[in-house]
């Protein structure tokens, strides 16, 4: 069986972000690449796809947002944004809260009103719970940050439903991604530039891919002629999970999955909002997306809802999140050390370098891969 007919220069594994923006450079350059993709379709987990009117995130919620201007500038020549804010609402047992934590939240929560007053509320709780030092843990993090309160009933339940652990057990820095704000800003990023694409995620690929250089076929494993596969092509840039590439050698590297469930209903406004998290241990669920609330398309009279379940990975699943922890981190860099002997494969994305990237990272870290690999581009920002 021959797959590089057309002398390819490269071998693109994953048709996510990571290996389209590849592709992409890599035509510009007169260099041809094929894309072989698991799934039946392109984007990797950003794709989106219409459905009476609104772009559905088939696979959970993709807000795009950086300060990276290289990146936002890149991103942007493919596909029109609009001005999407994201500003969540937790729902705990009922009560409504703000997210991320901010002076709605402290009000909501305590009733105080000003920054002194949310400030001490937290020192208090802090120093009540004997936090001090170091966090040596997620628990310890959170309410060394917002306090005892806010732990108890946003942060723990949910958080403990999406890494499948409890808060004890996981890194500090995993929360540091959420930011804490004495504002009443409801904005739950902190980036300059944001929003989601006008026309769904997959018109972006579909522009990015357009070219004589660059064939895609989806419905095809990487692991089925993979012997073949490294033998045929003279480079390789994979982007799937990296044990898997080793076949498992030093053992599994832990991941978390998720299923989803959508319904349509009949209705212009379901929830009141794009997204609303679940913060109990109880419900089963981390979020609900209300999708025509993203860019506020949709035919009259209809919406989407997409509930979010986090669920313990194995091989027969999806892999979404990398557990960074202490013993994956380093077993990753056992499977690291491998990839030296293989110096014509780029090992690249969320699971070729057990990241856990947001979009614009993964822009980022291709953007960087270009440059290393072609010399005629760069990431400095001027």
């Amino acid at each position: 069986m021959k797959f590089n007919r057309k002398k390819y220069d490269y071998l693109i594994v994953g048709a996510g972000p990571y290996g389209s923006i590849f592709a992409h450079e890599a035509a510009k350059r007169g260099k041809r690449s094929l894309i072989i993709e698991r799934r039946s379709h392109i984007g990797g987990n950003m794709y989106t796809h219409k459905e009476h009117g609104i772009n559905v995130h088939d696979y959970g919620a993709h807000i795009f947002h950086t300060d990276n201007k290289v990146v936002w500038d890149y991103v942007n020549q493919f596909t029109e944004f609009n001005n999407y804010i994201n500003q969540v609402v937790a729902n705990y047992n009922g009560e409504l809260y703000n997210l991320p934590f901010n002076m709605n939240t402290f009000y909501q929560m305590w009733g105080v009103k000003t920054p002194k007053e949310a400030a001490a509320k937290i020192e208090e709780q802090k120093a009540k719970a004997g936090i001090s030092g170091r966090p040596k843990n997620l628990e310890e993090q959170a309410i060394s940050l917002i306090g005892t309160d806010i732990y108890e009933k946003l942060i723990k339940g949910y958080t403990e439903k999406q890494w499948g652990r409890k808060a004890t057990e996981l890194p500090s820095f995993i929360i540091r991604r959420l930011p804490v704000r004495y504002t009443f800003d409801n904005n739950y990023f902190n980036h300059r530039y944001q929003g989601v694409p006008v026309d769904g995620y997959t018109a972006l690929f579909d522009k990015m891919l357009d070219s004589d250089l660059i064939d895609v076929e989806t419905g095809v494993d990487f692991f089925s002629h993979k012997e073949v596969f490294l033998e045929e092509f003279p480079k390789i840039v994979y982007t799937g999970m990296i044990d898997q590439f080793f076949d498992y050698a030093f053992g599994e590297l832990e991941y978390r999955s998720v299923r989803f469930e959508s319904e349509t209903l009949k209705s212009d406004n379901a929830q009141g909002n794009a997204v609303i998290n679940y913060t109990d241990a109880k419900t089963p669920f981390t979020r609900v997306m209300e999708w025509r609330h993203f860019d506020k398309k949709a035919d009259e009279g209809y919406t989407i809802l997409t509930k979010e379940f986090p669920q313990n990975w194995d091989r027969t699943k999806e892999a979404y999140y990398p557990v960074n922890d202490e013993k994956n981190s380093k077993l990753f860099k056992r499977y690291k050390e491998e990839t030296k002997k293989h110096p014509n494969v780029i090992f690249g994305g969320r699971l070729g370098n057990y990241q856990y990237y947001d979009m614009d990272q993964v822009f980022g870290v291709a953007l960087k891969a270009v440059e290393k690999e072609f010399k005629d581009f760069t990431m400095d920002q001027k």
